[in-house]
């Protein structure tokens, strides 16, 4: 007895505040019960409002439905305003999200609430009414027996340890303090509750069912209004001990909004089988919150969708109607597709939109005042994107996995749209292309920090058809090289000032068939409209020249894989150009005279004219003259394309040496320019080095060996990125391939003098040919000056001059060229009237021609400057290209006849 009354002495104070604390749950949970009950009950009440005051003028919604659904439509569809669907959204939201968390503590409540149950039940039998008994009913005995009864019902004495049993008979009676009880999880059984409740309405109403006031009314006489209130509390609080002691089942049943999906009388009056899914309100509320775009709603788009797992439970277990089971469920699959594919889609948009943001060009916002339309607001995709179990109908859904499903599906669209658009338009798209391509990939890399999708590399791989580790073209590559050769080359014409190619005025003979540009949604460009129309403006400000910068999109786009493709294909189009040039060639050497003499300088400028035309004599061979210009035009294009393709390449080749040298140990010299080498190895081989020391050294690490082998691929790699340090000139490439093409006709087109001497009347070599088509073409565009120039451009100048050098043949063009001696003879006329102080309009009705002459003559100057530069005829330096792209070493070769056999040729095995 003394060791129990030391157990409460020492164990009371924790026991009265566990008490306390479970007390506060069970009220919690009481709390949340009608919390949840009042917010249920509002919305049965605002879907009877609603059935019960539909919408007037619901046709005038949506003109074009059928009038058959329109009763049920002006109920629920045009019924609920944006505000309405919002407050009703967020009511759902708060019950399901409170009843899942009070179902989650199911198991962690139930202890608690069970004690607090059985202290409430034990403290009112054993002292309520034991002080009742003793005071109020000791003389009645009639309500003392029902007390007793309750007492004997219910009362739990293995929980009274304050007194033993005997003592608990023998003192029953009389006056004792308040009796301890032991917390015990042991809730008292539906029958107890509902007995007490019997027996505590028998001692109230004594019998008498219709008693005036209600069951707890004023009744002074019988029972002191203090007891009569302790009864009616415990009475009513034993209402509430039925729904804690089913918990789950109260919770599902507060949390069922099933009510909201069912519109059986409506499918009756209208005659139909089903209505259309925008009728459905919960389909109503997910597809509002897809569409509002509110930040605060996404969270909750799952919620509703919930609402068909209540409406299918009540079909099958309340109903027990299998048809309706089976319309909620054909419906539920219907809508989750959508709904999968509409969030799928807002997700891609926002990241989209939010990737174009990031790569505006923050010079534009700065100076724009309305820079704020172009901000992307914020969105909380990630909690959504991190489930991967969603409860519907039974299954469970890893909504996870087919937003990364539907991603992958939605970027290789994007790239199929991206490509379909390049292909129907003109070369000149092709910076807006890259645009489209950096924003998509940043989108990726935003994805890919919340979402497992597959590889953008290998995404864009797919696309381009270039999976294939033997395959060095590309869809992409191929298509730019189908439009050089069918639009760029004929089409476009090159400005040597501005250094860019601009589509010619002239019509060409055969337009170039194109599919139409295919139209998307603003999501597969840059996100917005407003976005849309702000990175769209920067790309027309290139859509109407070929340049640098197109050239760089060019370089940045096929890489190193695709790009000795597209330069190969370059080089033989210069070669079949030359060898298509060759027999029209020869139609015109025929027409030549047998000699051409130097012009006489007493002529003057319209005598000499006139004399070359007569000696040229090609009035019959206009057509051909002209093609003959349109395949140096070309030839000249290609040739300015690879000397721009060189001037990106390099600028490459810097950016990716400043990011290697400090890996490779590689020094700047002491003049600046020439680089050292460190002695031993390089740091990044140091580094794998000391590294896989420091771990093999360690006996208690497992993975030794595989920091070995990594030191072994970074001394690889020293060796490959090494060997890439000497990159070759792509143009002294082409230079040499074009002079290695021309060798095969010098015979025809450059003709040994017999003498050894210089033969000025010479006139079937091709610098001769030249001088002719030069000639002719600036005295018909100086005749109609927007005419000749607008058709070819300054290419052929560069195809003119680069046969000429390559054949060696510059000085004979420099000496011999008609409109060279013209230019002389124009001078020496001007000197002549100068000092006569005659009239200065002695070459009245040629200043046109003459201005032509020299501004020719300076381009000549120009690209033949350029040739020596980068291909001395003494001693020409190429780079070898295999067609894998892999570059050799710079090689030296003469100027030979057998300088093409060095080269390699297409179909040839490295």
């Amino acid at each position: 007895m003394n060791q129990l009354l030391l157990l409460k002495s020492t164990e009371n104070p924790d026991i009265e505040w566990c008490k306390d604390v479970k007390g506060n749950m069970y009220d919690m949970v009481v709390e949340g019960f009608q919390l949840l009950s009042r917010w249920t009950a509002r919305i049965w009440e605002q879907c009877a409002w609603k059935f019960s005051r539909p919408c007037k003028d619901a046709i005038s919604f949506e003109s074009h439905e059928t009038s058959s659904f329109s009763d049920y439509e002006k109920v629920v569809r045009h019924n609920y305003s944006a505000e309405e669907r919002k407050a009703l959204v967020e009511l759902v939201s708060y019950i399901k999200s409170i009843g899942s968390m009070m179902q989650q503590c199911d198991t962690l409540v139930a202890d608690a609430l069970w004690e607090a149950v059985h202290a409430e039940v034990q403290d009112f039998v054993q002292n309520t009414l034991a002080t009742m008994l003793r005071t109020t009913f000791r003389k009645k005995k009639e309500i003392s027996r029902i007390l007793s009864d309750m007492r004997t019902l219910s009362a739990d004495w293995m929980a009274n340890r304050s007194k033993s049993d005997s003592e608990a008979q023998s003192q029953r009676g009389e006056e004792s303090k308040v009796n301890f009880f032991y917390p015990r999880p042991v809730a008292p059984t539906a029958t107890q509750v509902h007995c007490l409740q019997f027996l505590i309405y028998e001692v109230v109403s004594g019998g008498n069912l219709r008693k005036p006031g209600g069951l707890f009314g004023n009744n002074a006489s019988e029972i002191p209004i203090n007891d009569l209130k302790l009864l009616e509390n415990f009475f009513y609080k034993l209402s509430f001990f039925l729904h804690i002691f089913d918990y789950t089942a109260t919770v599902a049943t507060l949390t069922d909004l099933g009510f909201l999906w069912f519109r059986e009388f409506y499918l009756e009056t209208s005659r139909v089988i089903q209505f259309p899914i925008e009728c459905s309100l919960p389909w109503m509320l997910v597809d509002y919150v897809l569409e509002s775009q509110n930040a605060g709603l996404f969270e909750s788009v799952l919620f509703p969708l919930d609402i068909y797992n209540d409406s299918a439970q009540h079909a099958l277990v309340t109903l027990k109607q299998r048809f309706l089971y089976d319309e909620i469920e054909a419906e539920v699959d219907h809508c989750f597709d959508i709904f999968v594919s509409k969030l799928c889609d807002s997700i891609f948009t926002h990241y989209k939109s939010w990737a174009a943001r990031e790569l505006l060009d923050s010079s534009f916002l700065f100076a724009i005042d309305n820079g704020e339309k172009y901000s992307v607001q914020a969105m909380r995709f990630n909690a959504l994107l991190k489930i991967t179990r969603v409860k519907l109908l039974g299954r469970s859904i890893d909504l996870r996995s087919l937003v990364a499903q539907r991603m992958n599906k939605i970027f290789r669209e994007n790239l199929e749209f991206l490509f379909d658009r390049f292909e129907s338009q003109d070369l000149c798209s092709i910076v807006e292309l890259e645009k489209l391509m950096d924003v998509l990939k940043v989108t990726h890399e935003l994805l890919s920090k919340d979402l497992l999708i597959d590889s953008f590399c290998l995404m864009l791989n797919e696309m381009q058809e270039n999976l294939s580790l033997v395959s060095f073209s590309s869809r992409l590559a191929s298509q730019i090289w189908s439009e050089m050769q069918n639009d760029f080359l004929p089409n476009f014409i090159l400005c040597n000032t501005t250094q860019r190619f601009v589509r010619s005025s002239k019509v060409p003979s055969v337009p170039v068939q194109k599919p139409s540009v295919p139209q998307a949604k603003p999501s597969f460009y840059y996100g917005t409209q407003d976005l849309n129309s702000a990175h769209q403006s920067f790309a027309r400000l290139h859509s109407g020249f070929f340049g640098m910068t197109h050239m760089l999109s060019i370089a940045r786009l096929l890489g190193s894989r695709s790009l000795p493709w597209l330069i190969r294909a370059l080089l033989d189009h210069i070669s079949n150009k030359i060898a298509i040039l060759e027999p029209m060639i020869a139609g015109l050497q025929e027409a030549l005279p047998r000699s051409i003499g130097l012009l006489p300088f007493d002529g003057g400028v319209a005598g000499c004219i006139r004399l070359i035309n007569e000696s040229l004599n090609w009035e019959a061979k206009s057509e051909l003259r002209l093609e003959v210009l349109h395949g140096i035009k070309e030839i000249g294009s290609v040739l300015y394309l690879i000397s721009l393709l060189d001037i990106v390449l390099r600028e490459l080749d810097i950016t990716h040496f400043m990011q290697t040298a400090p890996w490779l140990g590689i020094i700047p010299g002491a003049d600046g320019q020439i680089l050292h080498s460190q002695d031993g190895d390089s740091p990044i081989v140091n580094l794998f080095k000391s590294a896989a020391s420091a771990i093999v050294s360690n006996p208690g690490n497992p993975n030794g060996m595989s920091y070995y082998t990594m030191s072994k691929q970074a001394e690889a790699a020293d060796l490959l990125y090494k060997s890439n340090l000497n990159t070759g000139c792509v143009l002294e490439y082409a230079l040499a391939f074009t002079s290695a093409a021309l060798d095969k006709y010098c015979s025809k087109w450059s003709a040994a003098p017999k003498t050894g001497f210089i033969d000025i009347t010479t006139s079937k070599d091709f610098y001769r040919i030249y001088s002719g088509l030069q000639i002719g073409y600036l005295e018909e565009s100086a005749q109609t000056p927007s005419n000749n120039h607008e058709l070819l451009g300054d290419s052929v100048a560069w195809g003119g001059c680069t046969i000429v050098y390559l054949l060696g043949q510059q000085l004979h063009f420099e000496l011999f060229d008609f409109s060279y001696q013209l230019l002389n003879i124009a001078e020496a006329e001007d000197g002549t009237v100068v000092q006569a102080h005659k009239s200065s309009h002695y070459i009245q009705g040629w200043e046109l021609l003459i201005e032509a002459m020299k501004k020719a003559r300076r381009l000549n100057n120009h690209v033949f400057s350029m040739l020596k530069a980068r291909c001395p005829l003494e001693d020409k330096i190429a780079c070898a290209i295999k067609q894998s792209g892999a570059p050799l070493h710079r090689i030296k070769f003469e100027n030979t006849v057998s300088a093409f056999e060095t080269l390699p040729q297409k179909g040839a095995v490295n």
